[in-house]
């Protein structure tokens, strides 16, 4: 990464207290298991990759994406855990139209207007919120998949927004909200 540029990334983030629930779990993970990588960003459910984008440039980044909020808003539900074998546990959303068509319009247009074309990993968009992964040792993972592979976790939000985050060198920060507007 070149000095002038910094890394960002778009997500939905939930919003309290659902945030701090989430948070909790992702501490467990830490403290029962070691794996405190998902401790590195907030909540969420990525929406397009990390890119670099210029540091210099950041208000045009963010002129951009305002023009990207002509939405409507839409719930998600959270239902239970995932994982991706062997290292990463995440909570599951119940499969949502809504955010599969708003994920591919965003992508569209960053491609479109910003010049991004990394919008989601080569397996596809499987939008979720990871919970441990990366240090999540092998055998650790086949314990705590034991652990949560039944467990229940409910939850439903408003999606009416989505977010940029930031690096800041250590972790990933919540930097600019961006309302829908319809």
């Amino acid at each position: 990464m070149k000095a002038a540029e910094s890394r960002y990334f778009l997500a939905l983030i939930p919003p309290e207290p659902l945030q701090s629930e989430i948070q909790k779990v992702k501490e467990y993970f830490r403290d029962t298991y070691n794996s405190k990588g998902a401790l590195r960003s907030p909540a969420h459910i990525t929406l397009h990759m990390p890119f670099l984008w210029k540091e210099k440039k950041e208000s045009k980044l963010i002129n951009l994406l305002a023009q990207a909020t002509k939405e409507v808003k839409f719930e998600l539900k959270l239902d239970g855990y995932g994982a991706f074998a062997p290292k990463t546990i995440f909570i599951k959303n119940q499969e949502s139209q809504e955010l599969i068509d708003f994920q591919k319009r965003l992508a569209g247009f960053a491609k479109r207007h910003m010049n991004l074309f990394n919008a989601t990993h080569n397996r596809g968009y499987h939008p979720h919120m990871t919970v441990a992964f990366r240090d999540l040792k092998k055998d650790d993972f086949a314990k705590a998949w034991n652990e949560f592979q039944d467990r229940s976790f409910n939850k439903v939000f408003e999606v009416n927004s989505f977010w940029l985050l930031k690096h800041d060198g250590s972790r990933w920060n919540a930097h600019k909200e961006f309302q829908f507007s319809l």
